[in-house]
């Protein structure tokens, strides 16, 4: 069998197995989830997976996944960062119900933050409440600290009105928050933005529940080209 063949035969079945085992996947550290993509199929098996996500943001960090050695302890980066993001706002999230928590998850080799509507926005506005504003504060401080990393922020609503109102707030809303993080010295060309209005749900939009979870503002955090390097000459130290 030629090396190419090889190749693509052993490609295959590493999605085939990352697909297939999403319980084993989700459930393995985030070190061996590094390991395990692989720096030669990183990309490609971070894209299969991503693109079966009902998550953009989640579809956008696993699809740039690095894999190997340095996708490992570029996990390392980011799981420090995620431990310092939850901590930031335990108090925030305390005594609030599920649905208008500030929810960090890691995802491939990066991180994905979920904001629900219920404490951005009032209902067809794009204007941060004040609890957002607050959120937004206690993040940027870890955001400036964790530099070397872009953001990426999209904006989500439910399937209620038009789809021009709906993809025009989903953008104005994006743009909100990477305005107000900006404002709280988070460099703006660290800073993507776009709107998907209803077309991204994660939820049933047929109930008051499901619409109120698709009403959301996303930032996948990623390494940029510089942590990337640093990771792969072993400049990068995680404690």
């Amino acid at each position: 069998m030629q090396a190419k063949s090889v190749k693509g035969l052993a490609l295959l079945l590493v999605v085939s197995i990352a697909l297939g085992s999403c319980q084993k996947w989700k459930s393995a550290s985030n070190t061996t989830k590094g390991a395990v993509i692989g720096a030669g199929a990183g990309a490609a098996v971070g894209g299969a997976i991503g693109s079966r996500s009902k998550n953009t943001a989640a579809g956008a960090v696993i699809g740039g996944a690095v894999g190997g050695v340095v996708g490992a302890v570029i996990g390392r980066y980011m799981d420090k960062q995620k431990r310092e993001l939850e901590e930031q706002l335990e108090r925030e999230n305390r005594n609030r119900p599920p649905e208008e928590q500030v929810k960090v998850e890691r995802v491939g080799d990066g991180l994905q933050v979920t904001m629900g509507s219920g404490i951005l926005f009032d209902f067809n506005s794009a204007s941060l409440r004040p609890d957002a504003r607050k959120n937004l504060e206690i993040m940027a401080e870890t955001f400036k600290k964790y530099h070397q990393t872009n953001l990426i922020i999209s904006g989500h609503t439910d399937n209620i009105g038009s789809d021009e109102v709906n993809n025009r707030l989903s953008r104005q809303r994006a743009e909100a928050v990477a305005n107000f993080l900006a404002s709280q010295g988070v460099a703006r060309s660290r800073m993507t933005t776009q709107g998907f209005g209803k077309t991204r749900p994660v939820a049933d939009n047929s109930t008051p529940e499901g619409r109120q979870r698709n009403r959301r503002v996303e930032i996948a955090i990623e390494a940029n080209e510089q942590l990337k390097k640093d990771a792969e000459s072993g400049k990068l130290k995680v404690d």
